[in-house]
């Protein structure tokens, strides 16, 4: 039985970034990947079913600390920012700055590329079925190799970069830490096609050949949001999100059976500034569905010989579902992480618990406040969106919370806008209620554990204060 320091399940954005990480920091590392070798991260037979947007941030976070460089052509375009419109289309505000749009297939190949010049030992068509466990602790993964024969394979540390579905986390004995199961109530349902379009005019609302743009509308995409992500030349990547409970409540309340595959269309035949001149399909990748988490990401994300990264540890953006930066960012403490506990002949949990504290110092802390507006966001219609939009918030204090920084909002000093009609007042009163609750997350996750001893009473205050927000706000009820 082979044995290794780490073994990297997933060769996706987080696990190929974890695996370099790891080796680069001395560790001897495997990386598994159930597609061809030409064919990283590969979700399903759809492809790389993604909006193929990360902010450079991020980019220049693993560029920084990985010591690489990325340009054409896995940097598709280089765009400006994100904005977010109104339904009723008068309203633009910034979400995010300025960041790329990736070809998400060489984005792939690159970082497996990168992750090789560090050492990593890669082997791909292996499907990865669980984890080895013994007593209460990983020690190393099991499943099918290239000629589909049973293996066996033992490591210091695993590392899951399976993705939303994992068969490791699943799989997990019965913990107080790494939680096995997403909720439904937490996903979302997306689709996007690579399409080729004919421009019909200029309307910067609709396209935006310099930015991101994504549609707030209930109608459109119902719990969700519609994206409109420019590529280099006359190719968008477009798309919705859905979620399940909202579209059928827009679909009863509508007298309609759309699904997702039939909002996509209509999203694409509604946008007037382009007309769908066929899918791009290269590497297979030009039409596709999946599913993503709109959560805080797992309150643990690490166990007995055990992390996550990415998708598997529900990481994506809870508000805009955007996943590649925080995998990115994940992916690099994680393996980071993996190669001191090696070095140091540490991979107890105890020791492992570091890798919590950074994610959460770097980029989790704002992630629950996030799901909490998300929460209340979905409960909202179209008229209360643009009121709200217009007279609840300002466009600093929207870029504010997209951001995960809690603006400072009193009833006092917004009431006399909210007056028009009860249910704009009651909408008003639910935002302050979010905010509170969103102060009282960011307060706790500023008191985040610093060992797995005192996880368990403040993973209790967190569920708590989500549970709450759960049970006020209905999606699609406004």
């Amino acid at each position: 039985m082979d044995e290794y320091d780490v073994i990297v399940a997933g060769a996706g954005v987080a696990g190929s970034i974890a695996a370099a990480a790891a080796a680069k920091g001395g560790a001897k590392v495997l990386l598994l990947d159930r597609n061809k070798m030409e064919e990283p991260g590969k979700k399903t037979n759809w492809g790389w079913v993604c909006g193929d947007a990360v902010a450079k941030t991020h980019i220049d976070l693993i560029s920084k600390e990985l010591g690489v460089s990325f340009s054409e052509p896995e940097l598709n375009l280089k765009v400006d920012g994100v904005y977010v419109i109104s339904p009723d289309m008068k309203t633009r505000i910034m979400f995010e700055g300025e960041g790329f749009s990736l070809d998400r297939p060489r984005f792939a190949q690159k970082l497996l590329e990168i992750a090789i010049k560090n050492g990593v030992e890669f082997r791909p068509e292996y499907e990865v079925e669980g984890p080895i466990i013994e007593g209460s602790r990983v020690t190393g993964v099991y499943g099918k190799d290239d000629k589909k024969k049973d293996y066996r394979i033992k490591s210091k540390l695993v590392i899951d970069a399976l993705g939303i579905a994992s068969t490791l986390r699943r799989k997990l004995p019965d913990n107080g830490f790494v939680d096995r199961n997403i909720s439904i109530d937490d996903i979302e349902a997306t689709g996007r096609y690579i399409m080729e379009f004919e421009k019909l005019e200029d309307d910067e609302m609709y396209y935006d050949p310099r930015n991101a743009i994504i549609h707030l509308n209930q109608d459109l995409a119902p719990g969700g949001y519609g994206w409109v992500f420019p590529k280099k030349g006359n190719i968008v990547n477009i798309g919705v999100g859905v979620e399940n409970h909202s579209l059928a409540a827009r679909n009863a309340a509508m007298g309609k059976k759309d699904t997702l595959h039939s909002l996509i269309d209509e999203y694409v035949k509604w946008n007037r500034a382009i007309r769908n001149k066929g899918i791009t399909n290269e590497y297979n990748n030009g039409k596709g569905y999946w599913s993503v988490s709109v959560r805080r990401q797992l309150d643990s994300l690490v166990y007995n010989g055990y992390m996550g990264a990415g998708d598997s540890m529900a990481m994506p953006n809870p508000i805009s579902a955007g996943g590649i930066g925080p995998a990115m960012t994940g992916g690099l403490l994680a393996g980071k992480t993996a190669a001191e506990a090696v070095s140091e002949g540490d991979t107890s949990m105890e020791f492992t618990w570091r890798y919590n504290i950074r994610y959460n110092e770097i980029y989790g802390n704002k992630t629950a406040g996030l799901e909490a507006f998300r929460v209340y966001l979905q409960s909202l219609n179209n008229d209360l969106i643009n009121y709200g939009i217009s007279n609840f918030l300002t466009k600093e204090e929207a870029v504010q919370i997209s951001y995960g920084i809690i603006p400072e909002l009193t009833l006092k000093s917004k009431i006399s806008k909210a007056i028009s009609g009860l249910s704009n007042i009651n909408a008003f009163k639910n935002l302050l209620f979010t905010v509170s609750t969103m102060k009282r997350l960011d307060a706790l996750y500023k008191k985040y554990p610093k060992s797995p001893k005192e996880f368990s009473d403040w993973r209790a205050a967190v569920n708590k204060e989500i549970s709450e927000v759960n049970r006020r706000f209905k999606k699609g009820a406004a």
